[in-house]
Parts: C-alpha cells; structure tokens; sequence
C-alpha cells in the first residue's frame, strides 16, 4: 500500500471515528435539551420568588448553550466536515453571558466578564470580515 493511499485511508477513518462521536454527543445533546424543557416547564408553573428567576433566567441560557452546540453540530456536516469558527465565538458570548447572570454580585468579575465579551464581539467581527472568509 503506498504511502498516498494510507494517508487516505487513516484519514477517512479518523473522519469516520470524530463523526460517530459528534452523532452520539448530538443524540445525548438532544436527551439534556429536552431535560431541560422539562425543568423550564417546572419552573414556569412553580411559586416565583427571586432565587427562583435567577435560576430560570439560568435554565434558559443553558437551554440556548445546548441549542447552540447542537447547530454546531448539524452546521459540521453541512459544511464538509468543517467547524465555523464564528459558532464557536457565539457559544462563548453566550457562556459568558451565563456566568455574568450566575455571577452577578462581584462587580470586578462583572468588568472581567463584559470586557471578555467585548473581545468576542471584536473577534467575531473579524471572524465574518471578507479577508478570513474561504474562497470559493
């Protein structure tokens, strides 16, 4: 078997390996999104006091982190078994975003948190700018 060929074969079985996994780790994204339908659907009907819409405002972004990594998934395979870095960058705005509700009585974090969201937001921005972009 000559060296090109082994190359090949190595590689379509390592994409076949990572996309096995990502199918799986989708499949146990989607049983702790409908999980979490559940408990959001607790809270709404449960006695509301303030500790209790931390913790929904909570379920809701976690809901959106898991929606978010299941549309990395799906957007994997549309594009050639290729990750945008642009859905990465998302997923972190959105994490931080958690930890500032989560986190919100120490004001230093809080700056820590919005100038690590501004950060995102500029990387982002170059992420979709035309020079980053493949061609086609």
């Amino acid at each position: 078997m000559s060296g090109l060929s082994q190359s090949k074969l190595i590689s379509r079985t390592l994409q076949w390996v990572s996309s096995a996994a990502l199918l799986l780790l989708a499949a146990i994204l989607i049983i702790f999104l409908i999980k979490e339908t559940v408990v959001l659907a607790a809270f709404l009907f449960a006695v509301s006091n303030s500790s209790s819409i931390y913790l929904l405002i909570d379920g809701l972004i976690i809901y959106f982190l898991y929606f978010e990594f299941i549309a990395l998934i799906i957007k994997y395979f549309q594009s050639n078994y290729h990750f945008p870095l642009q859905y990465f960058i998302y997923i972190a705005i959105t994490a931080v975003i958690r930890l500032i509700v989560v986190e919100h009585k120490n004001p230093q974090l809080f700056i820590v948190y919005s100038i690590t969201i501004l950060i995102l937001v500029v990387a982002l921005y170059f992420a979709n700018s035309e020079r980053l972009k493949p061609k086609e």
